[in-house]
């Protein structure tokens, strides 16, 4: 998460990778509470900026870890539908041949070790104790099969066009599997895992799902310490201990997952005492959040971008003037301190700056990132630049966001205030998840992007956004020339300069306009602790980072 054909969903990841997930239309009080008027949190409660560790591990068994989801999921197969709480779930489930651990590195998974033996050969050893949830082995056809499902644009249509680049998958021996790839490209490392594009079932599961794989009818089998027991679209999902997992035993005995797409009911609940982790708490009501007793809702980066994407084929946003007069127009500073509260960061390119760890620190990469060319609010400036464009006059619009983001939709409502005062109007819309990401696919002439990068590859969103099947329909040569020379470069410093070169050259032709780096809010109860809570823990083997707490 996506999760749209992220690298296109429309996504390369779906945005959503893209997504979250639910709210539904924001009420007057809930405007005023995004601006700041809500009441401050009891003195029982902890906000927190850090850690989700809460007191010691008592080192007892979870009978039941109940988690609040703010939103529906319908399929569990990332690959059919690949929003970020997707990811979350489907990861307890499934396995790649690599998976990624709470820093964002690749470690091994359903492969016990694995080689880059040329700039485009990458070999895995399969391990010899993995076995799928029905019991039967992990074998090297049944990971080709899955492969060759990841690829199906039916069967997995949001992450298909990742593999484009995959020239060929073959079994080099009994338990080794060859993957070649067409062109040396530094981020292919990270597809075959379950945190990008590769959920590995058994060929007889996929054979008897057909493209049903991931709906309850056809529940998915996969090798993970989790195993579905029960799936209820709208409702919720259950995850019981596998007894074939080839890895720790996890202490949690049941997983359930509650979807509640309805913000003020999923407070009442919490509130209630019905859950023990809420992914995703809305901001509009994360001071109610923080105020209730026995919980503690943490903030960190979660590597998400929002930004604004310009259909470049499309009037009147194929018109340079026109996109410039919406940027000057959107006060990105006021929406991070206001609607935000300041849990998130003016973006000022695609990539997020912790995408570039192990290269600098976070802080290091936004400076770095800051140096590309932006568009401050300035209503004049905005005004000059439609006056120069073709609809002089103004012009009318619409602009979707995910019932999941309640957010976003404050931050349009906002911006729309003043698109308003130098002539155009904007409807701003929500929609249920599933109806947007659909939207997402039709290249709307203005739309949102709410991505989740899942991967530590620091040109992640920018391969899809600024590669050929990318949602503004935006092409140039400078850039693809510049696109390819970081895929294959092999430096990690070269290669940031060429993603920030590419992303530079973009910004004068403003096919996206970024607006904030994103940070999450997760709540979680008392008798619950999270050790190494970081922006990829939800994405690794993270029922194993959970402990009973006293």
């Amino acid at each position: 998460m996506a999760e749209t054909d992220e690298r296109g969903v429309h996504t390369r990841r779906g945005f959503l990778r893209t997504t979250v997930t639910g709210m539904t239309m924001l009420t007057a009080a809930a405007l005023l509470e995004a601006c700041g008027a809500a009441p401050s949190p009891s003195a029982g409660s902890k906000a927190s900026s850090g850690s989700a560790a809460a007191g010691t591990d008592t080192g007892k068994e979870i009978e039941v870890l109940r988690v609040s989801l703010p939103g529906s999921l319908s399929n569990l197969y990332p690959g059919q539908e690949s929003g970020i709480l997707n990811y979350y779930v489907a990861g307890i489930c499934m396995e790649g041949l690599v998976g990624v651990d709470t820093t964002g590195k690749i470690v091994p998974a359903l492969a016990s070790g694995f080689e880059r033996t040329s700039p485009t050969t990458y070999v895995y050893r399969l391990r010899p104790d993995a076995r799928f949830h029905d019991g039967t082995p992990v074998t090297a056809d049944d990971v080709l099969h899955s492969i060759a499902m990841a690829r199906d644009a039916k069967v997995s249509p949001a992450t298909a066009a990742y593999w484009a680049n995959l020239k060929k998958a073959e079994k080099t021996g009994d338990a080794e599997i060859t993957l070649t790839v067409k062109a040396a490209d530094e981020a292919f490392a990270w597809l075959p895992s379950n945190a990008d594009a590769l959920w590995i079932a058994p060929k007889a599961a996929w054979e008897r799902a057909k493209s049903g794989f991931g709906t309850p009818q056809a529940l998915p089998v996969g090798s993970g310490p989790y195993t579905v027991t029960g799936f209820v679209p709208d409702s919720y999902v259950e995850f019981s201990r596998a007894d074939t997992w080839h890895g720790t035993r996890p202490k949690i005995a049941k997983i359930r997952f509650e979807f509640v797409p309805d913000d003020n009911t999923r407070l009442l609940a919490w509130q209630a005492g019905k859950a023990d982790m809420a992914l995703n708490v809305p901001l509009a009501q994360s001071r109610q959040w923080e105020g209730a007793s026995a919980t503690r809702v943490v903030y960190a980066p979660d590597r998400s971008y929002a930004g604004l994407t310009f259909n470049t084929k499309t009037a009147p946003f194929d018109d340079v003037h026109v996109r410039r007069a919406v940027a000057h127009a959107v006060n990105r500073q006021a929406i991070v301190d206001k609607i935000l509260r300041g849990h998130g960061q003016v973006a000022t390119a695609l990539s997020t700056p912790e995408q570039f760890g192990g290269l600098w620190t976070p802080q290091e990469a936004a400076q770095r990132l800051a140096a590309i060319p932006q568009y401050a609010y300035d209503l004049e400036k905005a005004k000059q630049e439609l006056a120069q464009s073709k609809v002089p006059n103004g012009f009318s619009a619409s602009l979707s966001y995910p019932n999941t983001g309640p957010h976003l939709g404050t931050a349009a409502q906002a911006f729309a205030a003043d698109l308003a005062k130098i002539g155009i109007t904007l409807e701003v819309k929500e929609l249920p998840i599933e109806q947007w990401l659909a939207e997402l696919n039709e290249f709307p002439p203005l739309s949102y992007m709410w991505y989740f990068n899942t991967t530590g590859d620091p040109g992640e969103l920018a391969t899809w956004f600024l590669g050929e099947a990318n949602p503004a329909k935006y092409a140039n040569d400078a850039i693809a020339a510049t696109m390819a020379k970081a895929a294959a470069e092999a430096d990690p410093a070269k290669r940031a300069g060429l993603l920030i070169e590419a992303q530079t050259t973009q910004a004068a032709d403003l096919a996206y306009l970024p607006l904030w780096w994103g940070q999450a809010a997760t709540a979680f109860g008392s008798a619950i602790g999270v050790r190494d809570y970081t922006s990829y823990t939800l994405l690794a083997d993270w029922p194993q980072q959970v402990y009973a707490a006293k």
